[in-house]
């Protein structure tokens, strides 16, 4: 039987504050082979969760503690949906495909994720192209932009 006890939710969160990405993850399933990837992200507000899709599965994310900002776009980095999830949502399923992103609202947040697996690393091609890298600090506001961020509303070079 797999367990994820609250103390463990808070050695994670301790462990994302630690990182240089302010994130951390604790897998649920056993190998990256498996056919459902079931995994807690402790996510700090600081961690840039870049836009991007999963070609090949759905992802459905649900909170289990704190909130979270999870907007989808379309292929031109327009906001399709917006939701906060731990508030006014509880759980969201992303469709195959879609572009996507997630921002924590909050410190020790923790979000839990499913998807089909097996595990496959990100390519440059599963971001969206509209959107700065990791290392280029515009990244810094996109995520200032994600928190007002409404249905209709594009990103552009703010």
């Amino acid at each position: 039987m797999n367990k994820l006890s609250f103390d463990r939710l808070s050695t994670l969160s301790d462990d994302a504050r630690q990182s240089p990405r302010q994130r951390m993850n604790h897998n649920i399933h056993s190998e990256l082979s498996d056919s459902v990837q079931r995994l807690a992200i402790a996510m700090e507000p600081d961690t840039y969760i870049r836009p991007h899709r999963h070609m090949q599965t759905w992802e459905l994310l649900t909170a289990l503690r704190g909130r979270f900002i999870v907007l989808t776009f379309d292929d031109h980095g327009v906001v399709s949906n917006r939701a906060i999830l731990g508030e006014s949502e509880s759980l969201i399923e992303t469709p195959i495909a879609g572009w996507h992103a997630v921002l924590s609202l909050e410190p020790n947040a923790v979000i839990f994720e499913v998807k089909q697996g097996p595990y496959v690393p990100f390519k440059e091609e599963d971001f969206a192209p509209w959107s700065p890298a990791a290392d280029d600090d515009k990244h810094k506001a996109l995520m200032s932009w994600y928190r007002d961020a409404q249905i209709g509303q594009r990103w552009s070079d703010c």
